[in-house]
């Protein structure tokens, strides 16, 4: 039996700028990515629904297996340095079939969650203007947030530095003004003795958490979905200083920040508006939307918009840098055959991957715009829907790092956790939360819509999931990508480096 690790593959060039981003720039684009302001904001309020006091405790559970699939992304970063991420992994691991539709299902998540990420940002611009009345304008947000897709899909294109200093500006707006606000909070607090409610460290006990053991999977899976998002800086491993080590530090980091951040915010915000169901109080229905917006001027009073344009912020961040793994994913797709060449094109001057960035803004806009005019609410549904894609590909990420490295296990203890036994409970726990969630989904009741007689939810996760079946086919089919099903065409182009899509590669050979 070979115990010896698999070495790091080389990076073959695809043509991306390499070596452009630093440890710091992978941190900060894992963190915009899950757009931590506004989705704090926007699902606090579900989890308190039915959680209550116990919420930061779930924050905790939740983050468990996010933890343990990102040590599986960084294991398998370490040897296989690719922008497609768990497309690739999942190639070399279980065949091209797994592959496809692990790259069917980051694409997948990406363009969906940037239907919402418009809506909310539509709304939240005209939110600042005027009264505010201009947000419930439908065909005015609809407008404005093709605007914001278009607009970062354009940043995107023009180069990978552009998109890093608009990221950066937008994540220190974001993050001063949570400042203000948590110090608000802290002041108030501090200052209004018989306010709120005091800190109990039972919020942290199993035990009682446990007590309603639905309650904990559903709260857990709407915070499965608030963590998403720190494996971009896994798909710009190209781009990356050390693409073998950094992406994945970047990763590990993130994740460890936003646990911090969202605890922190929660107890925050339930020590001083309380999980009741009168005014602020989290438990109010009125405020489970967005529980930010109900505390804005309670908290600064006249300086009640600076929490607005930090959720703006804080959408805009995660728009652009949503984009880019969806881009890159389908990038790798291309040049290792799974998709038609043009994907696998990356833009001369600017070195982005050009057919692939704008065929995913364009695809975001269609999706946008076509579930507006069916139904806003088969919209919401259909954001529900993504628990489903998030929880299927890094499942299957955590089920290929486990089966790559089956055979280098025995090396150390270290060895034994990280590509071993704790991808492979994250991916348990992933697989488990998937059938759970799609179990909910199916009740009619579940979301704003039912088709049939089913949960909307589920309807529109099962078709999405079922399209990229059916596109897979067409693609087995195709003259232009029957040869990456069949192990006969090229992946790539002359002088890439890269190895036919049917020849298992060196570090492959190694993890066999």
């Amino acid at each position: 039996m070979n115990t010896t690790s698999p070495a790091p593959a080389p990076v073959a060039s695809k043509g991306l700028r390499a070596g452009i981003l630093d440890l710091g720039d992978s941190v900060m684009l894992g963190l915009a990515s899950t757009a931590p302001v506004y989705s704090l904001a926007a699902t606090l309020g579900l989890i308190v629904a039915v959680n209550g006091n116990y919420t930061p405790q779930i924050l905790v559970l939740g983050f468990i297996p996010v933890l343990f699939i990102a040590f599986a992304f960084r294991e398998l970063n370490s040897a296989m340095p690719d922008c497609g991420t768990t497309f690739i992994w999942a190639r070399r691991t279980f065949g091209p079939w797994a592959g496809w539709l692990g790259g069917w299902g980051v694409a997948l998540a990406g363009v969906v969650v940037l239907a919402n990420l418009a809506q909310i940002a539509g709304q939240y611009l005209w939110l600042l203007v005027g009264d505010g009345s201009l947000a419930s304008n439908k065909w005015l947000v609809t407008g404005t947030g093709v605007l914001f897709i278009a607009f970062m899909t354009y940043v995107n294109h023009r180069g990978i530095r552009l998109g890093e200093h608009v990221q950066r500006a937008l994540t220190y707006v974001q993050y001063i003004s949570l400042g203000i606000f948590a110090l608000a909070v802290i002041i108030r607090i501090a200052g209004g003795p018989g306010e709120g409610q005091a800190f109990d460290l039972e919020w942290f006990n199993p035990v009682g958490a446990f007590g309603d053991p639905g309650a904990v999977v559903h709260g857990t899976l709407l915070a499965l979905f608030i963590y998403w998002g720190w494996d971009t800086c896994l798909a710009l491993n190209e781009e990356t200083e050390n693409p073998t080590t950094t992406p994945g530090r970047g990763a590990v980091i993130s994740a460890f920040v936003l646990v911090a951040i969202y605890v922190s915010g929660a107890l925050l915000v339930m020590m001083y508006a309380t999980v009741g169901s009168e005014g602020i109080g989290l438990g109010n229905e009125a405020n489970k939307s967005d529980v930010f917006l109900a505390m804005k001027d309670v908290v600064l009073g006249p300086w009640g918009w600076l929490i607005v344009l930090a959720v703006l912020a804080s959408v805009l961040s995660s728009t652009q840098t949503t984009i880019l793994p969806t881009a890159r994913g389908t990038l790798s797709m291309g040049v290792h055959g799974a998709l038609p060449p043009r994907f696998g094109k990356v833009h001369e001057r600017y070195q982005t991957p050009g057919f692939s960035t704008l065929t995913m803004g364009g695809a975001a806009i269609a999706y946008y715009v076509a579930m507006s005019i069916l139904s806003e609410n088969l919209l919401t549904d259909s954001i529900s829907a993504i628990s489903l894609f998030i929880a299927f590909y890094y499942a299957l990420t955590g089920f290929a790092c486990v089966w790559f490295f089956r055979t280098t296990l025995r090396e150390s203890a270290g060895a034994l956790w990280l590509r071993g036994i704790l991808p492979l409970l994250g991916a348990l726990m992933l697989t488990a939360a998937f059938f759970v969630s799609a179990v909910q989904m199916w009740d009619p009741g579940y979301g704003d819509s039912q088709i049939f007689g089913i949960g909307g939810a589920f309807v529109s996760g099962v078709v999405l999931l079922g399209l990229g079946v059916v596109l897979a086919i067409v693609c087995r089919f195709a003259p232009a990508t029957r040869g990456y099903f069949t192990g006969t065409g090229i992946a790539g182009t002359p002088g890439t480096g890269l190895h036919n899509a049917g020849t298992p590669s060196a570090e492959e050979s190694a993890g066999a």
